[in-house]
């Protein structure tokens, strides 16, 4: 079996409606962390890239977790887990919305090896960041070794060979995520060929590590700018024109249906 991925440029809130129930095994996502409004101190080098706090405009508008348990619940296989990454001001507000919902509401620490240096010495290193997990009893779980489950996940954030650039060789999404993490947690809490769910997909990590990891993968996205930089992505890594919105099919599985890609208006190209 040939893995399939499907592109959808619009907005998540209004899609993910069109997947159907109990379809999904991971849901696995990096939605905005609202600091921006935290952040807004800047820093001019000229031997390196500036230091530009000042994150995009959709950093500004408000997540609400709340609004995405309806529509996560429904689309979740019983074997199901979901995983998002989050940050300090953000984590109360998925433990109020999410913790009733499900059996378990953990979370894991993201420690950066190589966080943005503290040039003015004055405070702690911003090294850390958070990752909502959640599931229900019977939850499917590949453990590795005791020393691979910890809830804490070291690793090097996104280096210059993995980092994805404008066309200005400036870097195009502010909080990219490393390959290795995402795979991690794809590994533990999913099997190949089944189907990841990303719903803020950015600059395509998730889906590139679901490729290597033999992952079915839906990707939807809002921000054409993201969404034409992973198409890019995806040509440059697999030598292929990359011109429509599903860029690999080669059968259809388990409840995944012609009638669901037919209401997402996307065509079918087979590779």
């Amino acid at each position: 079996m040939e893995t399939w991925i499907k592109l959808v440029l619009w907005d998540c809130f209004e899609k993910i409606k069109k997947i159907p129930d109990k379809s999904v095994d991971l849901i696995l996502t990096d939605p905005p962390y609202n600091i921006a409004k935290y952040s807004t101190w800047n820093i001019k080098f000229n031997w390196r890239e500036d230091i530009n706090n000042d994150l995009a405009e959709w950093d500004l508008i408000d997540l609400k977790p709340k609004d995405l348990i309806k529509e996560y619940k429904r689309i979740i296989k019983p074997t199901w887990n979901i995983f998002i990454f989050t940050s300090y001001n953000m984590i109360w507000k998925f433990h109020e919305a999410f913790d009733s919902e499900f059996d378990t509401f953990q979370y894991l620490v993201w420690h950066k090896l190589n966080p943005v240096p503290n040039f003015f010495k004055k405070w702690f290193l911003n090294s850390c960041e958070l990752i909502v997990a959640c599931w229900n009893k019977w939850h499917k779980w590949n453990f590795k070794t005791q020393a691979q489950m910890h809830n804490f996940i070291e690793s090097w954030i996104c280096m210059w060979w993995e980092r994805i650039k404008d066309l200005n060789w400036k870097t195009l999404h502010p909080t990219q995520k490393p390959i290795s993490i995402l795979k991690h947690l794809i590994e533990i809490s999913s099997d190949e060929w089944d189907i990841v769910l990303d719903p803020f997909m950015w600059v395509w990590s998730t889906g590139e590590a679901c490729k290597q990891l033999n992952r079915q993968f839906i990707w939807i996205e809002l921000d054409k700018i993201y969404f034409e930089a992973s198409k890019k992505r995806l040509w440059v890594k697999d030598e292929i024109n990359i011109e429509k919105f599903i860029i690999e099919k080669v059968e259809y599985i388990r409840n995944i249906t012609v009638k669901w890609l037919g209401d997402l208006k996307l065509e079918v190209i087979n590779i």
